[in-house]
């Protein structure tokens, strides 16, 4: 930003010789209509305000999955004859004190299985228990075929009709799918609708709730509930997620409390904290009002919007601070701050932007909703702490005790005491052999965090729900469900599309008897189900038990007497839609790929214009495609966010060699981010995908503010250990202390119940903390080879040319008001 003449003069510090004219047009609109600004920023506070209240917390699968991806787009084409086989609840009833077959047990199973049937959101048309009319059983007699509900008719408790269950049971075929192989347990199958009958989207809170309620109700002393599927799951990570207010609250106080000890200003303190607490109060308020809510993935986003807002608001105060410790009127600190940081701060709020919407490009539709909403949060805090923060601290200003406890460093200096030990520890890196250590060491880093991140996996590495601790009740619930029945949680269906009436011919039953038999043999792959595998079994059960008809036969009459009376979950009503099951031991990303890999195969081996092999239904099926699209989508998003970082790095700066000096350190921590993930045991997925594009963008922050002080005094004509330690001491303190703090306040999510937010509070944690070392090591350490030394500074231009400057009140004017447009060299 260009400033007038009249700036550059002694005088400028006092009110009543400052030209309010002087400034860019902005500065001049805000500060010279100062109350306006004020004004117009408590009535949308107020607006925004109410308007937060309506803010929703819930989740959809649809949101959360790639629903562009082919593979979904052929569950979605089939959806209506597949239904159940996305979003499903598994509900066991547990007999912790015998078996199915007790009076007791069945009569609460029944009880719960009507109330189950009633909640909003269930599939009743596919709700499948023992006690549903589905639910049947085929045996062979001398009289041929006989079959008949589970459950008799007649059933009426007796020993008989229990030992008539009990028979049922074992021909049912559903010993390892609804029963228990140990028969302690049954599942009541509850498939649901992705909204209720009055059109509105599935609240999985409260469908949570109710579970909760159910199970307090029939848990007792002799009966267990274990739940899982997706909606016990996110429902559960929403009740843990409304503990983040608690950490919200610990990670105000703790900056709140850093940010006081650095300033010793209550009423400046005060302040950074207000304008960071509207900046959030603006996004809550404009989500309803656009048409958005949060989920268990993007309410993690305000804080991360108020961590910006602090970082960009100490920036401003320290700024201030500083300008009126050195005599000037807290008016004309405010207007110098401005100029000298909003450029720096505009930029690097464009950059945490741009980390966010680049997330757009990930065809999910929850993490573009979070893409979106974290960029409302960084284009309100243009306004908040930009704008609004300097224009409230020209009416009140800062302390006099706080302003010269900022100049403390200057004062020490022309007291002709030596700096600060860490400010010349820092410096040493300004010369050479520190210089060239530091990147032979930066380059050691990447070199082996680069090879380690190499192991990166991309999906779930752990069993169960990897979002929720090992030892949450849903992990301990799917370990249960896991041990005890053959048809797990984790289940991947295959669709193979046929000509309308032809599901059950030869030809096509064995490429399914085929396929069906390979994937039984692959690591991971616990059973399978088919029409073929159904086959083999009613043959063998209508030649007397014998095994050597375990073989599917070419005889069409007899296939298509089999297909008539097969469960319609093998195939759909037209006999054009053929599903097999692969029931897995995990939903692992090796367990995924693997199959993923082999169904591929197999399909284009055996793909004809007739039948079609289709990747993938059923959870298990879902997951793998959206695994398939977080690792395209990885590389990607950072090729694009480091694209727009550097592109506008290069605008603000106008170097090639600052721009480099600014991002190099961004990738190195990005690299480590990486190994640290395969450290940490945690695979790229749609929780932990975002972290790394938000850390380079709210990253790239120190680097700006950084750079663009010691970029300001180099063009000066400055050397560089001058440079940086005058860029050290206005705005690098505060990188420092933003950046702990940040660290500490992230780092509170690690005691979080739900697993991702402690995984992310580990993630960005290390990345404020290595952002913020390279910025205050690396940087300087490229500059000193990448940046050329001004012919000022090479004639031997005295190292402490500043200090002359800095004892009057032309000192952050000349900072300021210099072009940062002007190359380098």
């Amino acid at each position: 930003m260009k400033s007038s003449s009249r700036s550059f003069s002694s005088t400028a510090g006092t009110l009543g010789d400052f030209d309010p004219r002087s400034g860019s047009l902005v500065e001049r609109a805000l500060f010279n209509h100062r109350l306006w600004v004020l004004l117009l920023c408590l009535a949308t506070t107020l607006f925004l305000g109410y308007q937060s209240s309506r803010i929703e917390l819930n989740a959809s699968f649809e949101k959360m999955i790639p629903t562009q991806h082919p593979y979904i787009a052929n569950y979605l084409e089939q959806q209506k004859e597949l239904t159940g086989l996305g979003n499903a609840l598994r509900i066991a009833v547990v007999n912790k004190q015998g078996d199915i077959y007790d009076a007791a047990y069945l009569k609460t199973l029944q009880e719960l299985s009507d109330q189950i049937y009633l909640l909003p959101g269930v599939d009743r048309a596919f709700m499948k228990s023992l006690w549903t009319p589905a639910t049947r059983w085929v045996a062979v007699t001398e009289d041929g075929l006989d079959g008949g509900p589970v459950i008799p008719d007649d059933y009426d408790a007796s020993p008989s009709s229990l030992g008539a269950l009990k028979r049922n049971v074992q021909l049912s075929n559903e010993i390892g799918q609804l029963v228990a192989f140990d028969q302690t347990s049954s599942i009541i199958y509850v498939p649901l609708l992705e909204r209720t009958p009055d059109g509105q989207p599935l609240n999985y809170a409260a469908l949570s709730e109710q579970l909760e309620s159910l199970r307090g109700q029939y848990q007792s002393e002799q009966i267990d509930i274990r739940i899982t599927g997706f909606a016990k799951k996110v429902g559960d990570l929403i009740a843990g997620l409304k503990q983040i207010l608690l950490f919200f609250a610990v990670a105000i106080l703790i900056t709140t409390a850093v940010l006081y000890w650095y300033t010793r200003c209550v009423r400046s303190t005060v302040l950074v904290v207000f304008c960071s607490l509207v900046a959030v109060v603006w996004q809550l308020g404009l989500l309803p009002l656009l048409g958005y809510e949060l989920d268990p993935y993007s309410v993690l986003v305000p804080f991360l919007v108020f961590a910006i807002g602090m970082s960009h608001g100490a920036q401003k105060m320290n700024g201030i601070m500083q300008d009126i410790g050195r005599g000037m009127h807290r008016v004309v600190a405010a207007r110098f701050t401005f100029r000298r940081l909003f450029l720096a701060g505009l930029t690097a709020l464009l950059c945490d932007a741009v980390g966010f919407a680049v997330l757009m490009i990930i065809q999910i539709q929850v993490i573009q909703d979070l893409a979106v909403i974290a960029s409302i949060g960084v284009a309100v805090l243009i306004f908040t702490n930009l704008i609004l923060l300097p224009v409230l601290l020209s009416y009140v200003g800062v302390s006099g005790r706080a302003a010269q406890l900022s100049l403390k460093s200057e004062q020490a200096e022309h007291a002709g005491q030596r700096r600060h030990a860490f400010w010349r520890f820092l410096d040493l890196f300004t010369r050479r052999r520190w210089a060239a250590l530091c990147i032979a060491l930066s380059l050691a880093l990447a070199a082996l965090g680069f090879i380690v991140s190499l192991q990166l996996n991309i999906g779930d590495l752990d069993a169960g729900a990897p979002e929720l601790r090992a030892d949450s009740r849903y992990n301990q619930d799917d370990a249960y469900l896991t041990r005890h029945y053959g048809a797990s949680s984790d289940l991947f269906a295959v669709m193979i599309k046929t000509p309308p009436s032809a599901c059950a011919r030869y030809d096509i039953l064995s490429k399914v008897d085929a396929l069906d038999w390979q994937l039984r043999a692959l690591p991971g792959v616990d059973s399978t189900n088919s029409l073929a595998l159904l086959n083999r079994r009613v043959l063998v059960g209508l030649s007397e038990g014998n095994p050597k008809w375990y073989e599917l036969q070419n005889n069409q009459a007899v296939l298509n007497m089999i297909t008539a009376s097969a469960p319609r979950g093998l195939y759909n009503e037209d006999c054009s839609l053929l599903t097999l099951y692969a029931y897995l031991t995990d939903h692992k990303a090796q367990t995924l790929t693997r199959l993923v890999e082999h169904v591929e195969q197999f399909a284009a081996a055996n793909n004809t214009d007739e039948v079609q092999f289709l990747l993938a239904a059923g959870n298990a099926g879902i997951e793998a495609a959206t695994n398939i699209v977080v690792k395209q989508s990885n590389r990607e998003m950072l090729f694009w966010v480091y694209g727009a970082v550097i592109l506008l790095c290069l605008i603000t700066f106008r170097s090639w060699r600052a721009t480099l000096c600014a991002v190099i350190p961004l990738m190195l921590t990005s690299i480590l981010c990486e190994a640290l993930m395969v450290w940490l045991n945690i695979g790229v997925k749609v929780a932990t995908l975002p972290v790394i594009a938000l850390g380079v963008g709210i990253g790239v922050d120190y680097a700006l503010y950084v750079m663009s002080i010691l970029l300001g005094h180099m063009r000066q004509g400055v050397s560089l250990s001058e440079a940086y330690y005058r860029a050290l001491v206005s705005t690098g303190k505060v990188v420092m202390l933003t950046g702990v703090t940040l660290a500490i306040g992230v780092g509170t999510w690690i005691l979080s119940p739900i697993k991702f937010q402690a995984d992310m509070g580990v993630l960005l944690a290390f990345m404020f903390v290595w952002n913020m070392v390279g910025a205050l090591v690396l940087l300087p350490a490229l500059a000193y080879f990448l940046l050329p030394v001004s012919k000022a500074s090479a004639a031997g231009q005295p190292a402490n040319l500043m200090h002359s400057a800095t004892s009057s009140a032309e000192r952050p004017q000349l900072s300021t008001a210099t072009p940062l447009h002007r190359s380098a060299g």
